[in-house]
């Protein structure tokens, strides 16, 4: 692999900041306020929390004490002033795109998004008289592009890096500071990377989003979605947004966030160790066109990645010679590796985009954010290598 196995470890803080955002406690596991509203002493205690002069809980649409560890946590996690949670990943992209844009309003975005992002912008949004603006991966790179894009109604920039589900990398500083000339703020999507691999903030983005779904929680056990970034966008989402239409987390989830987050850490080592691993053999096998992933030398992102990143991330994609005949023979050949879209868990998950996540996608649409149709692309799980690998070789050994 390249260079050292630097590339793959973590910030020495990650593990101290497990327990971050509390301060002490009796408690060894956090407690779970599983209540949907809230006692108050009396009928003035009530009156000065619903007017603000003093602080408490009334309903757990507004706020809950497992909630607000969990925000304090990510907060921290992602060097941020505050953050909020959501129901779902898609509920907080969404959440922030109805709290920063309004009618005739329009966000610029990298063409090679989540499917369900890309629908959002691309679609829902033209219901709000809000308008998507795409710019391919391949030009994602240029300044000149991004901000002839860019005009006086264009309220924030989106990016995700990694892509999914081509891995592609997009420059957070150079974004940044797009954003930063026209005063409006960038939003990265840090699901694949998590806190342990990038901080986005540190780079300039103002708003870092996750589906916590995948691996903030990491054993494919819940739905949720973090927003962390400055304070007054997050009060702007809570209030705006959140508050009014009610996309919020469960407490039993933010729940299990944070005990998914005690082990992060430790997680993404050993799926960025396993990811590298397979991405090595991948790129020699006979029947494998391309690799697409980061850590390899020949990744055209590779130089930016090693800038911005910890480490290159438990996710790859390949494409198979045979187009998407080979990709399919492969999949349904698999017994270790789970065909099941998501992402992130402990278990290695192989999935079809051009059929699955990204079929939202048109074909002219998949072509130009580079997803070819015979795109394979493989969540690495935490299983022992050789055994991936054993099931991945017999696989393609499938494939006519």
């Amino acid at each position: 692999m390249t260079g050292s196995s630097r590339r793959y470890r973590m910030k020495t803080r990650v593990v101290a900041e497990s327990h971050a955002g509390t301060d002490w406690e009796p408690d060894v596991v956090p407690p779970l306020h599983m209540t949907s509203t809230f006692r108050f002493r009396d009928s003035d205690h009530g009156a000065d929390i619903f007017a603000g002069r003093r602080d408490g809980y009334v309903y757990t649409r507004i706020g809950n004490p497992t909630l607000d560890r969990l925000h304090a946590k990510l907060a921290d996690l992602e060097g941020a002033e505050d953050a909020a949670s959501t129901a779902s990943g898609m509920a907080a992209v969404a959440s922030v795109a109805l709290t920063l844009a309004r009618p005739g309003d329009n966000l610029v975005a990298c063409s090679t998004l989540y499917g369900g992002t890309y629908a959002l912008f691309h679609h829902h949004l033209r219901q709000f008289d809000i308008e998507a603006r795409f710019i391919a991966p391949r030009e994602a790179g240029d300044a000149d592009r991004l901000k002839a894009l860019v005009d006086d109604r264009t309220r924030f920039l989106y990016m995700e890096t990694p892509a999914n589900p081509t891995l592609d990398i997009v420059d957070i500083s150079l974004w940044a500071s797009v954003a930063e000339k026209r005063d409006i703020p960038l939003v990265v999507d840090n699901t694949f990377s998590t806190p342990c691999l990038q901080l986005p903030l540190a780079q300039g983005a103002r708003l870092a989003v996750h589906s916590a779904t995948k691996y903030l929680g990491g054993h494919a056990d819940l739905i949720g979605g973090i927003v962390a970034g400055e304070k007054n966008l997050i009060d702007r989402i809570r209030t705006e947004t959140l508050h009014h239409f009610g996309p919020v987390l469960s407490p039993f989830n933010a729940w299990l966030i944070l005990r998914g987050v005690k082990t992060l850490d430790v997680r993404m080592q050993r799926h960025c160790e396993n990811a590298a691993t397979l991405a090595v053999r991948l790129e020699g096998h006979p029947k494998v066109k391309r690799v697409y992933y980061p850590g390899l030398p020949a990744h055209p992102g590779h130089a930016v990645a090693s800038r911005q990143m910890r480490g290159y991330g438990g996710m790859l994609a390949f494409e198979l010679k045979g187009g998407t005949a080979a990709g399919k023979a492969s999949m349904d050949a698999v017994q270790l590796c789970t065909l099941a879209v998501s992402l992130g868990e402990c278990a290695t998950l192989i999935q079809h985009p051009a059929s699955m996540t990204h079929s939202t996608y048109s074909p002219a649409e998949r072509r130009a954010a580079g997803i070819a149709d015979g795109l394979v692309r493989l969540s690495v799980g935490i299983e022992d290598v050789e055994d991936i690998w054993e099931d991945l070789d017999r696989a393609l050994a499938a494939v006519p």
